[in-house]
Formats: structure tokens, C-alpha cells, sequence
């Protein structure tokens, strides 16, 4: 039986049918193993779908006394024939069972539900549960659904540096990057690169400089923020989506946004529906039809000065107030869109003096040509501009702020070297994955989360 071709739980599941009453080998790991006198239950999985297959073995299977010693964990090679089990799925009669790699007996994943908690504490392993299969499938088909959408519509994938001498969010809540011992005066003319350097916050500004040659582009990667936060939407290292389109005003952007968001959330839909419900299940929520009304709800559009008037009409006490020129809150965000829309909504026109050194400024003075998405759920999800392309308003704006344009002039110089009206977006992909999954915490969507004090693994 050594030679017996070896499939999928995938390939099974794509045809039960087909392979009901064959003899087939599968490979993958013991997730719980209960045992009886002259029988044995063995629920296999093999990471290939999210559904774990039983296999029930007696005392005519190979080494019956060696089968029964087999340890939760453990990997091994199965062969037996599938057939119709109590509840219609197929299951394996199994005929050998040959450990491929033992697990001890303190393997910390037995059969019982642990808390994320725990889970966080030995990422290495999580990934071999029920919930982790689910949410780090969803974040793999999220992931190339982004790349199938920009891909598909003739955007240029670009590579945009980690290793950065400039800020673009201007927060400088950066990573140091350098070679020069600690504890000793800086001296940057003497560092690897000559000059301070940090890691990368945004890679839109590179990508703008591509944009400007290839007409749309994108960008998707990991970027990096000093921001000494624990709440559950933070993290040290994430990465973000960031097209560039030339060409494009704010009401083309938010046009893209929208259709891009539906596009995603329509291919998660369609390929990891059994994650979605086992998630559904986990998180007690409504998240398929949450996820199906985004796709076929209409998107709002109001001004930032539109949406405070709305917050301070409304028919409830707010914790913050909602004040004319400052940022609104997540409660703000909740009541924007779950009462008062709801839908999802565009808030556009932001002040200008909470908002970034490159947006484009409107001809009041006080506004910027910025917007953010606003989803029923999660708040804010995606955040992005027209970019200011008059090269006098730039650099005044960048003097104002302290922001060098010698060491950008790069990025200065577009202006004047053939500039035209472009816009772009920047998404979290992790706050996408958790609206995606309704998983609460950034540090349970992201492989091994980077958190103030956190980077053990």
C-alpha cells in the first residue's frame, strides 16, 4: 500500500461521489483520537479544506496496538476506504494507519476550546485549529482577491521600499533602522546609509512616482508603526493595500473604492463559505449577511461637515461631543452608519489641519480632498485622497509642517515634471480580515502579531 497514490481531503471534497467506496491514502494529523476496547475514532485533518474527515479503524487494521498508541498531534499517513458515515459525510474504514511523526504527550491543542489568549501565547501551533484553518484561509483568498482585482483591471504591481528616509503620515512614530551600537551619540553621516532611516509607514509615496508612468498601480505589503498601543486594532507590523490611480479625481476614488471593497467581499463569499459559517458560528454574528448586504447596499456620500451636523442633531447622547473641524469617533462612526444610513458611508472634505501634508486643497482653506469608508460593524476601513498637485500649495503646506522638501524634493519635483490630477486609497489589510471574519482582535488575524513587547516568534 506504500505506492497508493495520496490525495487531499480538497480533492474529496471537490468530488465525494467519485471517490465513495474507493481505497485512498491521505496524509495530515491526528486532531483528537478516542479509543475503545476493539475500536477507534481518529478526526484527521490536513489543512487542504477546513472540514476534518473521522476515521474509524478496528482490530483487523495493520498494528492495531501501535494505532491505538497514536497521540493527538501526530502526523500520519492513512489508507482505507471512504464510505457514507452516520451523518452523510464520507469517512475512512481504515486499513493502515503508519505514524509519520509523533506528538508528545504535552501537546498543549487537546480536544477543548481554548482562549485566544492561550492561542496567542503558542502562535506557532495555532494555525492547527479549527479557528485559526478558518481565519488564515479567509486572509489567503482576501489576499489574492486583491491581487485578481487590480490585476484584472491593468494596474502595475509595485514593490515599494521598507527601508525608508522619509515619513509620510508625518507622526514620526517610526522604526529606527541602523547599524551604529546603541548606548553611543548618533551620528548619521557615519550610518550604513548615510543618513537616518527608518521602516517604511506607507509605501504611497513611492507608488505615486509610479503611478505617474504606468497611469494605475498598487501596491500591498507589510509597513511598520511605533505606536505604543494595545487596543485591538494595533499593531507594530501590518500591511496595507494602496493603489494610485492617474487621471482620477475624489468622486473617481471613492467610485474605486467601492467597487473593489464589493469585489473582495464578493470572492470571499464565494470561495470560503465554509470558513465563513464556521466563523459565523464562532463569533455568534450575522456575518454572512453582513458581508452579503455590503455587496448589494449603496454607498452613502456625505461631507465631513455634513456628517458633524447630522451627529449633533442626533436623537442620542454621545460620549464625545461631535465638533465642527475635528475628528469624529468610533461611536460617530457606529451611528453614522448602523442608524442613521444604514450603509455604508463616504465622509469626504476632512479639515485640513487633521489630515496629511499631500492631500489636495479645496478653495475654502479649510478642507482637504480626503475620504474615509465608513462600514456597518467595523468604523472606518479604508482611508484615501485626491493628492495636491500644484506644486506652490505643496511645499507650502510641507514648510508649514516642518516636512523637508529638499529631502523630498522626489517627490516634490513630480509636480513639475508632468504632474496631473491623481488619487489613491490605503487599506489595512487586517482590518479587512477581521471585518471579513468578525474576529475582534488584529492580533488573531495576522500570523504572528507585532505588539508593543510582543515579538517572540
Amino acid at each position: 500500500m506504500s505506492n497508493q497514490q495520496v490525495f487531499d481531503l480538497r480533492d474529496v471534497a471537490a468530488d465525494e461521489k467519485a471517490f465513495e467506496g474507493r481505497v485512498v491514502t491521505l496524509q495530515g494529523w491526528i486532531r483528537n483520537h478516542r479509543k475503545q476496547k476493539n475500536i477507534g475514532f481518529i478526526e484527521f485533518f490536513d489543512g487542504t479544506v477546513l472540514s476534518a474527515m473521522q476515521i474509524v479503524y478496528d482490530e483487523h487494521v495493520q498494528d492495531f496496538a501501535g494505532v491505538q498508541a497514536l497521540r493527538n498531534g501526530a502526523a500520519i499517513r492513512a489508507t482505507g476506504k471512504l464510505v457514507a458515515g452516520r451523518n452523510g459525510a464520507l469517512e475512512m474504514q481504515a486499513q493502515e494507519l503508519t505514524l509519520e511523526g509523533d506528538c508528545t504527550e504535552d501537546y498543549p491543542l487537546q480536544p477543548k476550546r481554548h482562549t485566544l489568549e492561550f492561542l496567542r501565547d503558542i502562535a506557532y501551533l495555532r494555525p492547527r485549529t479549527r479557528l485559526f484553518q478558518a481565519v488564515f484561509r479567509v486572509r489567503s483568498i482576501a489576499a489574492q482577491a486583491v491581487h485578481n482585482y487590480f490585476q484584472s483591471r491593468g494596474y502595475v504591481y509595485v514593490h515599494t521600499p521598507l527601508i525608508t528616509a522619509n515619513d509620510a503620515e508625518g507622526a514620526g512614530n517610526t522604526f529606527t533602522v541602523t547599524t551604529q551600537p546603541m548606548g553611543k551619540p548618533y551620528k548619521a553621516a557615519e550610518d550604513f546609509f548615510g543618513k537616518g532611516t527608518a521602516l517604511a509607514v506607507t509605501g504611497q509615496l513611492e507608488a505615486e512616482t509610479y503611478a505617474l508612468a504606468y497611469k494605475r498601480v498598487y501596491t500591498f505589503g507589510p509597513t511598520f508603526r511605533a505606536e505604543n498601543s494595545n487596543t485591538k486594532t494595533h499593531a507594530a507590523e501590518f500591511w496595507m493595500i494602496e493603489p494610485e490611480v492617474c487621471f482620477c479625481d475624489l468622486n473617481g476614488l471613492m467610485d474605486i473604492e467601492e467597487d473593489f471593497l464589493k469585489s473582495i467581499v464578493r470572492e470571499v463569499l464565494d470561495k470560503a463559505m465554509p470558513e465563513l459559517v464556521f466563523l459565523q458560528g464562532y463569533a455568534k454574528s450575522n456575518l454572512i449577511e453582513k458581508l452579503e448586504t455590503l455587496t448589494a447596499s449603496s454607498v452613502a456620500r456625505v461631507t465631513h461637515a455634513e456628517a458633524i451636523d447630522i451627529l449633533q442633531k442626533a436623537p442620542k447622547q454621545f460620549e464625545h461631543e461631535a465638533v465642527q473641524g475635528e475628528d469624529i469617533f468610533k461611536e460617530h462612526e457606529k451611528y453614522l452608519t448602523e442608524e442613521y444610513f444604514k450603509s455604508p458611508v463616504f465622509v469626504y472634505d476632512w479639515p485640513k489641519d487633521i489630515k496629511a501634508f499631500y492631500m489636495y486643497q479645496n478653495a475654502d482653506g479649510k478642507t482637504v480632498a480626503a475620504v474615509d469608508l465608513l462600514v456597518p460593524g467595523s468604523g472606518e476601513l479604508m482611508g484615501g485622497s485626491q493628492r495636491e498637485t500644484r506644486y506652490d500649495l505643496l511645499t507650502a503646506r510641507m514648510n508649514e509642517l516642518n516636512i523637508s522638501t529638499e529631502q523630498m524634493d522626489w517627490y516634490v519635483n513630480l509636480r513639475r515634471f508632468g504632474g496631473c490630477t491623481h488619487s489613491g486609497f490605503g487599506m489595512g489589510f487586517e482590518r479587512l480580515v477581521m471585518y471579513l471574519t468578525d474576529i475582534e482582535n488584529i492580533r488573531d488575524v495576522i500570523p504572528y502579531p507585532r505588539t508593543p513587547g510582543n515579538c517572540d516568534f
